[in-house]
């Protein structure tokens, strides 16, 4: 089974600019990652401080090791998503299927 990584989070006021330019910059460093199936994110079209970011991974031991890298790679360099966000992000891990990613 593939893994879909979900994280919804929301930024401080005034620095939703700088969380997306993050959030995106790990978005482009999953996608090089052998193991990320595809990643990409969102951002809320009624709230501008709200971006869903999704990740499906080949499996979970992909997943904890490209997040690894990543914050390894990106937070000691940008201090992490963390020193943007209002409070604790939601993050929810779930098993899907290969057939479950096709578009019809």
């Amino acid at each position: 089974m593939n893994v879909l990584e979900t994280i919804v989070c929301s930024a401080n006021p005034g620095v939703e600019t700088r969380l997306e330019r993050m959030i995106s910059a790990r978005v482009e460093f999953r996608n090089r990652q052998e193991g990320c199936i595809k990643s990409w994110f969102g951002k809320s079209t009624t709230d501008e401080s709200l971006f869903i970011f999704q990740s499906v991974y080949v499996d979970l031991e992909s997943l904890k090791e490209i997040t690894k890298r990543s914050s390894e790679s990106l937070d000691s360099t940008d201090g992490g998503l963390e020193s943007c966000l209002i409070g604790p992000p939601l993050v929810g891990l779930f098993d899907i299927s290969s057939e479950d990613m096709l578009v019809s």
